[in-house]
């Protein structure tokens, strides 16, 4: 009788228990998801460094402005397009050297936290000349920044109104 009840119980017991999904299910659904990340769209290194070439005008104009505001939001997209490469474009020996661009940000907030126009002027010829060296570190001398002479958009107010 004892062992009639116990198979009674271990059959209750199994019908009760939910059903998970199986390891090929599992192994299966983990297979599409690295499929649909693979095919992500990701900015690639070119797309960033245009992005970081905007900012860098737009900075100028903004610190030659005395807009501290702005110049202060351009630093920071800067140093988010740099975060960005880090990030998505490990694949690219490049990355590896754009860390050496952060001393003449820093210089550059610094300049911007002052209110400070020449040391702002200073930091960013720094910037920029930093921008050159990296280009030349990493075989990409044909790259060559200056300083902005001309402002990117003509729809955009630098001089705080």
């Amino acid at each position: 009788m004892r062992l009639f009840v116990c198979f009674l119980l271990l059959i209750m017991f199994n019908s009760c228990t939910p059903k998970g999904p199986t390891n090929q299910q599992l192994q299966d659904e983990i297979t599409a998801l690295q499929n649909k990340l693979s095919n992500t769209y990701r900015p690639g290194f070119g797309e960033f460094m245009s992005g970081i070439q905007v900012h860098h005008e737009k900075l100028w104009f903004a610190g030659k402005a005395q807009n501290w505001a702005l110049a202060d939001f351009e630093v920071g997209e800067m140093k988010e397009a740099f975060d960005g490469i880090k990030q998505y474009c490990t694949d690219r020996p490049e990355s590896k050297s754009v860390s050496m661009i952060e001393p003449a940000l820093d210089s550059l907030s610094n300049a911007i936290k002052a209110k400070d126009e020449q040391q702002f002027k200073s930091s960013f010829v720094l910037l920029t000349s930093t921008c050159n060296s990296c280009h030349k570190a990493t075989n990409h001398a044909f790259n060559v920044i200056k300083l902005p002479d001309t402002p990117p958009f003509s729809n955009q107010v630098f001089r705080l109104q």
